[in-house]
């Protein structure tokens, strides 16, 4: 080839590559999906979730961080012909525990966004006035589908898929442990004496409660007699049945950063919501300050104060 058509070639050749690599740097980064968004409602102070399963109607299910496995009422069920693993699972509740049969889970469809759990179990029948109130309860699994973010001020439910999630907000961002399925964080507890204690917590997004302290916790720093019956108190009721309580306030709790001032506590006074050395567990009525985003892929829990949307993930 004559070196003068060489020379062209060469040159037509590298145009061509630089035309075609500032093309690529040009091209816009790919964004994340949009999180399907969910309209939930709150029901004597719960966070009730519309799920579909096949051609049903809405179900009411229960946003609740305390389940191991989500659960459906019999009704269901027998309605939707599950079928019947063979196998049970003991519920542990903070009265006691109780068991129930296992079945192979239906697919729920929540706006766009779809997921079938490989298991799903019935409700326990031993309180039907009171299960009968929801249609059934969203467990650890769901919230290991998605990343789950709650929303008060709007009521609203977004889920956005783990592997495309990034959080750019400057909410606060605080590590969770597991015990077993459920999350747990550490928090800074003033105690009446204005002594500070360091305590982990359960995260119990099913609790209408602020925070629950168990009775070996409100023993071992004198937050009342639990031998007393007289007082401002009552029962909660669970799994298992109900326990006795004092209702209460502590001066300050801290998550990371964040202040809580005068909290609503309850002190159990017989059983605990969670076993030592966890202190209690932090229920919606505290949750419910913030808009929340649980991440169990990356292990984190996000709080941002409400009315400042940092909570979009990165596009």
């Amino acid at each position: 080839m004559p070196f003068k058509a060489l020379a062209v070639c060469l040159v037509a050749s590298l145009f061509a590559f630089l035309s075609e690599s500032a093309g690529d740097a040009a091209a816009p980064a790919t964004s994340a999906p949009a999180p399907a968004t969910v309209q939930f409602q709150m029901r004597r102070g719960h966070v009730m979730v519309p799920g579909l399963v096949t051609n049903s109607a809405p179900l009411w299910l229960l946003l609740d961080t305390g389940y191991s496995m989500t659960m459906l009422h019999p009704e269901h069920v027998a309605a939707f012909e599950l079928r019947r693993t063979g196998r049970r699972v003991t519920i542990v509740g903070i009265a006691g525990e109780e068991q129930t049969e296992i079945f192979e889970g239906p697919e729920f469809q929540f706006g766009a966004a779809s997921w079938r759990p490989r298991r799903v179990a019935a409700l326990p029948n031993s309180s039907p006035s009171r299960s009968r109130r929801r249609d059934g309860i969203l467990g650890s699994g769901f919230f290991r589908r998605f990343v789950v973010e709650i929303d008060s001020q709007t009521h609203q439910l977004r889920l956005h898929e783990p592997g495309t999630f990034v959080y750019t907000g400057s909410g606060e961002v605080l590590p969770m442990r597991f015990t077993g399925d459920t999350p747990m964080v550490e928090a800074t507890v003033q105690l009446p004496n204005q002594t500070e204690v360091k305590a982990r917590f359960e995260i119990d997004t099913g609790c209408d409660g602020a925070i629950c302290l168990g009775r070996h916790f409100v023993e071992a720093h004198g937050l009342a007699p639990t031998n007393s019956l007289t007082g401002p108190g009552g029962n909660r009721s669970g799994v298992g049945g109900a326990t006795r309580t004092r209702e209460s306030h502590l001066p300050r709790v801290r998550l990371g950063r964040l202040v809580v001032e005068r909290p609503e506590a309850s002190l159990f006074l017989e059983g605990s919501p969670v076993e030592p050395p966890q202190a209690g567990h932090f229920g919606w009525d505290l949750l419910r300050n913030f808009t929340v985003i649980l991440d169990y892929e990356r292990a984190r829990l996000i709080l941002e104060k409400k009315g400042t949307n940092q909570n979009a993930p990165a596009q």
